[in-house]
């Protein structure tokens, strides 16, 4: 079913609804999708802890993450609902774009609803664990850090 027909009455639930957005967006890369599900004025915030990003930001981090990643696909491994919020854990699994080695990492997304659309986002995502499975920071950067160490760039 597409977004725009949908209405209020239809039967998908927030968890479906935020499935949809997820695999719209991130999975088929349709970008539309994110003005299409998000109402006016939304933000999304924690995917980049100083910035807020309203749909075009997140059109631009969603485009720089598919050219690292590729085949993404988002699940939820834990799903909790309350009145107008849903809170899931995230599940992505992908390919290093480079080299097609698997990536998968994890993340927690809260979500409210205004009727279907979505009114506010907040989500984190251990982009630390994804930045090393492509390669960008040594293996075990986090353990590393932990010790005192720090990471010098040449």
């Amino acid at each position: 079913m597409k977004f725009e027909s949908m209405n209020e009455g239809d039967a998908m639930t927030k968890a479906e609804t935020l499935q949809y957005w997820f695999d719209e967006v991130w999975t088929n890369g349709n970008l539309s999708a994110i003005d299409q599900m998000f109402i006016p004025g939304t933000e999304a915030n924690g995917s980049i802890p100083e910035l807020s990003l309203r749909s075009n930001d997140y059109a631009d981090l969603v485009v720089a993450l598919r050219k690292l990643a590729k085949d993404i696909k988002i699940s939820f491994s834990q799903v909790l609902e309350q009145d107008e919020w849903l809170a899931v854990r995230t599940v992505i699994d992908a390919k290093n774009a480079d080299n097609d080695d698997a990536i998968q990492l994890t993340g927690q997304v809260f979500v409210r609803f205004e009727g279907i659309r979505i009114a506010e986002i907040h989500s984190q995502t251990n982009f630390f664990s994804l930045f090393e499975q492509l390669g960008q920071i040594p293996p075990d950067a986090l353990l590393i850090c932990l010790t005192g160490q720090r990471l010098k760039w040449t």
